[in-house]
């Protein structure tokens, strides 16, 4: 369909596309040859303006530098240069010694250094100040004469007899640069051509800006008619194009946007006439959203089986754990050695420790997020106090922990450690309490601070001993397993380690 229009509309257009380039060309190069003129008559009026007043100052220095200098001729320059120049014609003459010898009667123009009389160009430009300065030195080198001119002066100068409108002419001197016409005319916007002339002295160019002429009827129609045919080729094609090409498209692009795993996408049942190319892509989505319905099915129904496996895994070791604690109970009942029913108790003691590990990670199994710490460290602590020693059945716990989740591989020696350190505590101090923190490093999201203290674990003969003998070994080997240090403040009794946590 695009083919069969674009040879229908070809001729035509090849037609109208001529018309227009021959009409902007033809355009285009009456406006640059327009604007040549008038650039150059412009340069050439203002360096026929400053070479004859040039030749003027010339004649004065050369004059006031020989003996017995006339200073009548000053006068006679300054009616010269005021004859065409209606600022008044503004000229100083020095000599080396930086006298003024002859002068008009407006003040001097600002720009030019008392050092710097003598030296610099023929003519150089101010745009500090808004003079263009002719520099004359007499044969001798004894004086200079320096002549200006303000922009509105230039401006009337370099004006072209041509009538062009809405042009800019500025001045460029290497990297100075000045612009002469009025400062109050309309900005030129829009495109625009330049084009720019030398001056002599050639190290000053002028440029001459001008504004593209308006649209014309004739330029308006020579674009308006291609403008039509595109339009109308545009709006053929595109009835076409999406009757059926987009519009199935879009909806196809609906239908799988919204797609969920699981349903069976039939994205052109409402499409009348789509393409076949469109109707066989729709056919394959529609099979691979079959297949994959097929898939999701059979990944629930084996998700379902690992989970019942997992519960079946998570139950026999509960029952396993249950058991193991039972048998240490019986045996601790038949001990009658003071010494035996104090091993089974620190033996039930660990084995509740891992129980109460292993039942807050199945209690968390299912959302994933890991072991809890408050409620690890609330059940643990219930559970030594109630298998605590005789004498030690008043021994307080308090707790203050963070909304934290841990692995079950840092769960587990942090459980071992909070029976290690309870129990020498309880040990040492029966009658004391113990507080155990648990708060999240600030700027470290998965990092935390465990914090033991109490007043039996404070440093004592008899912690010495039992931490040479036994937990000593025990702790080093928990904190090797946390990989990080357990440091003890044997003054204040308390212990401290950095655990990992879950962000």
């Amino acid at each position: 369909m695009f083919l069969i229009l674009t040879l229908a509309l070809l001729p035509l257009g090849l037609i109208a596309l001529v018309a227009s380039l021959q009409a902007i060309r033809t355009a285009d190069l009456e406006k640059e040859a327009l604007l040549r003129v008038a650039v150059t008559q412009s340069a050439r009026k203002l360096t026929a303006d400053l070479q004859s007043d040039r030749t003027a100052l010339e004649l004065t220095v050369n004059a006031l530098a020989g003996p017995g200098g006339e200073t009548s001729i000053c006068q006679r320059l300054e009616l010269f240069l005021t004859s065409h120049d209606r600022d008044g014609g503004r000229f100083y003459i020095y000599d080396r010694r930086g006298r003024r010898l002859c002068a008009s009667s407006a003040p001097e123009p600002a720009g030019i250094a008392i050092d710097n009389r003598f030296d610099g160009t023929n003519a150089q430009l101010l745009p500090a100040s808004q003079f263009l300065v002719s520099r004359v030195r007499s044969s001798d080198g004894a004086l200079v004469g320096l002549a200006y001119y303000s922009r509105a002066h230039l401006e009337s100068v370099a004006d072209p007899a041509t009538a062009l409108q809405n042009r800019k002419l500025t001045l460029r001197q290497g990297n100075a640069r000045m612009v002469i016409s009025r400062p109050g005319s309309a900005p030129i916007e829009g495109n625009s051509s330049s084009l720019s002339a030398r001056l002599d002295p050639p190290d000053i160019i002028l440029t001459m800006t001008v504004r593209d002429p308006p649209a014309t009827i004739a330029r308006m129609l020579s674009l308006f008619l291609p403008l039509v045919m595109w339009f109308a080729a545009a709006a053929v094609g595109w009835f076409v194009v999406n009757r059926l090409l987009i519009r199935p498209l879009v909806l196809l692009r609906r239908s799988v946007a919204a797609y969920h795993p699981g349903e069976v996408l039939e994205p052109l049942q409402k499409v009348r006439t789509p393409a076949q190319e469109i109707v066989a892509l729709g056919e394959t989505f529609r099979e691979i959203s079959e297949d994959v319905a097929t898939h999701e099915a059979e990944m629930a129904q084996g998700l379902e089986t690992q989970r019942k496996l997992t519960r079946e895994v998570h139950h026999r070791v509960k029952n396993n754990l249950q058991i193991i604690a039972s048998l240490i109970n019986l045996h601790a009942r038949s001990a009658h050695d003071p010494e035996a029913v104090e091993a089974y108790a620190s033996i039930q003691r660990r084995v509740d420790a891992l129980s109460v590990v292993h039942r807050n990670h199945f209690a968390e199994l299912e959302d994933n997020r890991g072991v809890g710490v408050r409620p690890l460290v609330s059940e643990l602590s219930a559970s030594l106090r109630g298998t605590a020693p005789a004498q030690a059945r008043r021994f307080g716990i308090q707790i203050d922990a963070d909304d934290l989740h841990i692995s079950q591989d840092v769960a587990v020696p942090i459980a071992f450690l909070l029976t290690e350190l309870v129990e020498l505590a309880m040990m040492l101090d029966p009658d004391g309490a113990m507080q155990i923190a648990v708060r999240g490093v600030t700027g470290r999201d998965n990092r935390a601070l465990l914090s033991v203290r109490s007043s039996g674990l404070r440093a004592s003969e008899a912690m010495t001993i039992y931490l040479a003998e036994r937990y000593g070994r025990v702790l080093t080997g928990l904190s090797r397993q946390l990989r990080a240090p357990l440091d003890h403040d044997a003054e204040a009794g308390g212990y401290t380690i950095e655990i990992s946590v879950i962000p």
